[in-house]
């Protein structure tokens, strides 16, 4: 793989053509291999079993868990000198990406191999390891990340629970109660987040049969039914020394540090579930009748259809474009030295934003196709026995996982922001250009990109431009979360498409004919749904942060910058709806 060092938001101030990606295109025989076997897997033995799982029959979910760590599907983050394969992060997204279809059960393998394990191996001793790694990769011990607490979700550093070291020095004794843990009804082993002496935040490794320690009922949840989700207790648990992870004081480094790569695997989770959701709402389509004819054949449900490839076509361009970044920034690092989880640490930090871009909009992506899934299917969408009941049921906690989309869009300009602040992003200096740039009026904007998708390289130029514009003028309301909230819509929407057009640039000249149309088409309607997009934030941006003649001057230049003449757009979306009830499933899988 060509290594990418792209620094985290440049996305924003650099030309898009000519950028190279890694695309779903691009993955190896071997990355497809272990997508054939996780797929495989989860025909055979989960999504026949979903009523089980979904009954909550925790001992065969646990059996199922410990299948998949036999099939070697618990070792993808694992560095090789502890006993795991340590895959790309594209491998591990396509993973999860495979599994994703199985609702719960994903949920459940997901908390595995991520947050439950991730922090012990960034930051446990080699004793910990030693201890703890094995049974977690294994499933002989299922593991729980506790963080969140009954009156502190998106302030995890406002923690009550506390930990206080006894007088002889062997033992902390913690107190406090923890909500919403996944797995906590199987859990051996938990990740719990508490402040010694009320004052530093820190983590600890507590067993589930430390004395004092006790778990809740279970939660009665719109979805994802089949996972665990209770509160645990903390009453004197006395938990020994040697199992403080990580150093006193430091928690807020392994508590936020797994929030990056956790947002791109909740992406990767929400791209899976889409398309098994638009497999159901397709195979409908072409079933069910009405008026005599298919109701696919209809161009209201023509239209749903192809906005569902469309939206699913761009969230998994930006998981695997992102992915990618990862894979290249991690590939540069030297691996010796006792500091290379820090450095590596870093390099996914890098990506800060674009991690939470992906998750952002895969997320809500998710939602409208499970939404439009349900429409299609009419009444029937609302009744348990269609699987796309379950599907729309699962998809809600997307968007709250691993910080709200709220939080998440407030974070994706601060951190653009703070990086400007520290020098890594020459961000303020641009905006200033910009504002030089357009004093002589839109003409003077310059609009680059030749060749194939020359027209959608040429939006995404003006899109940057202006998002560097009305940046601009937010002037001192810039940091008021609506004003923040419109800012990371319109990074939001550069970053998608022009992962998108990049995308089908990079596939052009290698697709047949047919392909090629199809191809064509969803670049249409990504960059027509775009557009519109960031026209809505800008002018909404605009109208928070301008007034007068400022605001109309500025809203020409948002509506005459953010224009995309989409002509043939009709065409082409029945040309992506009649391809995918051609095929029933996603049209572009395999291409």
């Amino acid at each position: 793989m060509t290594v990418n060092l792209a620094t985290g938001g440049e996305f924003l101030l650099t030309e898009a053509a000519g950028s190279g990606i890694f695309t779903p295109e691009d993955f190896s025989s071997e990355q497809r291999q272990i997508a054939e076997t996780t797929d495989e897997f989860v025909k055979k033995e989960i999504i026949p079993n979903l009523d089980r799982i979904e009954s909550q029959d925790f001992g065969f979910v646990v059996e199922k868990m410990r299948s998949c760590a036999e099939l070697g599907l618990f070792l993808g983050d694992i560095p090789e000198e502890d006993g795991g394969l340590e895959l790309e992060k594209t491998t591990s997204m396509l993973i999860l990406e495979k599994m994703a279809p199985t609702g719960s059960f994903s949920f459940t393998y997901c908390g595995q191999t991520g947050i439950n394990v991730l922090p012990l191996v960034y930051y446990g001793t080699r004793d910990q390891k030693a201890r703890y790694l094995d049974k977690l990769t294994s499933a002989e011990w299922i593991g729980a990340y506790a963080l969140t607490e009954p009156d502190c979700g998106s302030d995890p550093l406002s923690a009550r629970t506390t930990a206080t070291l006894t007088e002889d020095g062997r033992y902390y004794v913690l107190n406090g109660v923890k909500q919403f843990i996944t797995n906590a009804s199987f859990a051996e082993l938990f990740t719990v987040f508490a402040k010694i002496d009320g004052k530093h935040f820190s983590a600890f490794l507590v067993e589930r049969g430390y004395a004092g320690f006790s778990v809740g009922p279970e939660e009665k949840k719109m979805g994802l039914k089949g996972s665990s989700t209770a509160q645990i207790c903390l009453q004197d648990v006395r938990v020994p020394v040697e199992n403080l992870l990580g150093e006193p004081g430091k928690g807020h480094k392994i508590a936020f540090n797994v929030l990056n790569i956790g947002r791109l695997k909740v992406a990767a989770t929400s791209c899976g579930m889409a398309k098994g959701a638009f497999a159901e709402a397709t195979l409908y389509a072409r079933e069910r009748k009405q008026f005599g004819r298919a109701i696919g054949e209809f161009g209201a449900i023509k239209e749903k259809l192809a906005d569902m490839v469309a939206g699913i076509f761009t969230a998994e361009s930006a998981v695997y474009r992102v992915a990618g970044l990862l894979d290249g920034r991690i590939a540069a690092l030297d691996h010796a030295g006792p500091d290379f989880y820090d450095r590596y640490q870093k390099a996914i930090e890098e990506y800060a934003v674009e991690c939470a871009i992906a998750k952002v909009f895969c997320s809500e992506i998710l939602d409208e196709v499970v939404d439009h899934g349900v429409q299609i299917h009419g009444g029937y969408g609302y009744i348990s026995e269609y699987p796309i009941e379950r599907y729309y049921r699962d998809s809600r906690i997307q968007r709250i996982f691993e910080g709200t989309n709220e939080i998440n869009r407030i974070l994706i300009p601060t951190m653009l922001f703070r990086r400007d602040g520290s020098g890594s992003l020459a961000l303020w200096d641009r905006v200033k250009e910009a504002g030089d740039r357009m004093a002589g009026g839109v003409e003077e904007v310059e609009v680059n990109g030749g060749g194939d998708f020359s027209r959608e390289f040429g939006l995404i130029a003006r899109l940057k431009h202006l998002f560097l514009l009305v940046l601009g003028g937010a002037g001192p309301v810039k940091e008021s979360q609506e004003v923040l909230v419109a800012l990371a819509d319109m990074a939001i929407t550069i970053f998608v498409l022009e992962s998108v057009v990049l995308r089908a640039a990079k596939m052009h000249a290698a697709t047949s004919e047919r392909k090629m149309a199809l191809l064509e088409a969803v670049v249409k309607v990504a960059a027509f749904e775009s557009a519109s997009h960031f026209h809505l934030a800008a002018s909404r941006c605009c109208a928070y942060s301008l007034r007068g003649d400022a605001m109309s001057s500025r809203q020409k230049d948002v509506s005459s910058l953010s224009a995309y003449p989409a002509e043939g757009l009709l065409g082409a979306k029945q040309l992506l709806a009649e391809a995918a009830q051609e095929s029933g499933k996603y049209p572009f899988n395999g291409l």
